[in-house]
Formats: C-alpha cells, sequence, structure tokens
C-alpha cells in the first residue's frame, strides 16, 4: 500500500500576519513619557563672589532619603509646601521707608520673613537616596508658588495669566504683539524672580 504524504501547511501568510500584529501593538502600547525639569541653567561665570544672604530672606528647604520634607528646620508635607512658599516671598517684610519696601506684596509682612521677593531666595537640598518622585514633586511645588504669585500680578496689571501667555509666546502661537508681550512677562518675571537654588545632595 503506498504511504501517503503528509498535507503541506500554507505558510505563506504568515508574515503578513506577523507583520499586522506587529503594527497593531505599535499602535496600542502606550510609553511611558520621561519626567524632567524644564529650566534654564545660567552661564558660567568666574571668580563670582556670592553675595551676602540675611537668614530671613532664606526659605531652606531639605529632603531626606526617605522622601521627608523639612522647612526652615520645620517638619513639612508636600502638600503644604507651595502655600509656605508663597507666604515666604509675598511676605514683604520691609518697612514702608525701607528702599526694599514692596508695594505690590499682599504678605503678612513680618519682620521675620523676607524682606521682598528680590531678596527672597528658595534654598533646596536633597539627599543621595531621595527618591526622583520626590525630587521633581518638589521642584514642581515651588516653581507652582512662583507661577502663583506672577498669574496675579499678570492679571492685575495686563488681565492674563503669566503662565498662558509666556506658553503661548514661547511655542510662537501668540496672537497681538509678541514685543509688547515678550516685554510685559519679563516685567512680571522681575516683580517676582525666580530665585531657586540647589546645594549640593548630603552624603550619608
Amino acid at each position: 500500500m503506498a504511504r501517503r504524504s503528509a498535507p503541506e501547511v500554507n505558510a505563506g501568510s504568515m508574515a503578513d500576519i506577523a507583520f499586522l500584529l506587529l503594527i497593531f501593538f505599535l499602535v496600542t502600547t502606550t510609553m511611558e513619557k520621561d519626567k524632567g525639569i524644564a529650566r534654564q541653567l545660567p552661564p558660567i561665570q568666574e571668580d563670582i563672589i556670592p553675595p551676602k544672604i540675611k537668614k530671613k530672606n532664606l526659605f531652606i528647604v531639605l529632603v531626606n532619603k526617605n522622601d521627608q520634607l523639612l522647612v526652615n528646620e520645620n517638619p513639612m508635607q508636600l502638600k503644604d509646601l507651595r502655600e509656605a512658599a508663597i507666604e515666604f516671598l509675598d511676605n514683604g517684610g520691609a518697612t514702608s521707608n525701607s528702599p526694599e519696601y514692596c508695594n505690590y506684596c499682599k504678605g503678612k509682612r513680618l519682620p521675620t520673613s523676607s524682606d521682598n521677593p528680590n531678596k527672597a531666595v528658595i534654598s533646596v537640598q536633597n539627599d543621595r537616596l531621595t527618591s526622583y518622585n520626590t525630587y521633581i514633586a518638589v521642584q514642581n511645588e515651588l516653581v507652582a508658588a512662583y507661577n502663583f504669585l506672577r498669574n496675579r500680578e499678570s492679571q492685575r496689571l495686563y488681565g492674563w495669566k503669566f503662565t498662558e501667555v509666556k506658553q503661548e509666546v514661547d511655542a510662537g502661537t501668540y496672537i497681538g504683539d509678541m514685543a509688547a508681550a515678550q516685554e510685559k512677562l519679563k516685567k512680571i518675571q522681575q516683580l517676582f524672580p525666580l530665585k531657586l537654588s540647589e546645594a549640593q545632595p548630603k552624603k550619608n
């Protein structure tokens, strides 16, 4: 009796199926976005003597290896950091007869806190084992404090939000006088300059 040969499997379309599956997974898979901070570093300057800063004009944020915050030697939750930074920056503690008096500040004007937004400096120091998520969260809260105050002043002076117009100007989509908008943004930035320093991480 003749031996029957096994039927062949038609594999001609397997490559097409594999290719379609590959396209399907590429289209439907979500890629995790990298987290980062949009920050422009200042140019390198040599032989610069750091200015003397009064202790009351310093807002010191320490983050330990357990992601716990110590703000001006007091424990603080991350959710309270933004409001504390706003109070510090907007304090306006200089007296009315002082050249450092801030006539647009709406803070408590405590003599023990910052004299003027131009004098106020926020210093952040992390531990080498601080998690990256906490590092980013702290930076975001502090920048949000600056943006809140800048938005308030731009609303008062020009009737629009600083963050919205800056985003449009940076993207080149601003409708109107671009040069005038840039000048107004610069003025708002001068009212609340971003003075956010980062100290060397602590060693264990």
